[in-house]
């Protein structure tokens, strides 16, 4: 899986997605709730790198698939949506996905 880029999208979907859900689900109550803002702060500079990896994942996929401009659009868009990515995810399962070759 790791060996195409759409395999390596998939995989930065699922962590991203997941450390999103973990900022709104557990480091906010713990910040506002709590009174514990460093729980914001270590969380959310972690979803932060994660979201830019996506990022870079996104259109390194998109270039190698060469994909037109609706799929990247909704995968961009479904990765500021909680649970969405996992959506993405399933997408991309289904999409051909062959090694990337090398230059």
């Amino acid at each position: 899986m790791l060996d195409s880029s759409i395999g390596r999208l998939r995989i930065i979907s699922i962590v991203e997605g997941i450390s999103f859900l973990v900022l709104v689900l557990v480091a906010m109550p713990m910040k506002y709730i709590w009174g514990m803002p460093n729980a914001v702060t270590v969380v959310g500079m972690v979803h932060g790198i994660l979201f830019l990896l996506f990022c870079v994942a996104l259109v390194n996929a998109v270039l190698v698939a060469r994909w037109r401009l609706k799929p990247p659009l909704l995968i961009f868009l479904a990765s500021l949506v909680p649970f969405a990515p996992l959506w993405v995810e399933h997408w991309l399962r289904r999409q051909p996905h062959h090694p990337d070759r090398s230059p």
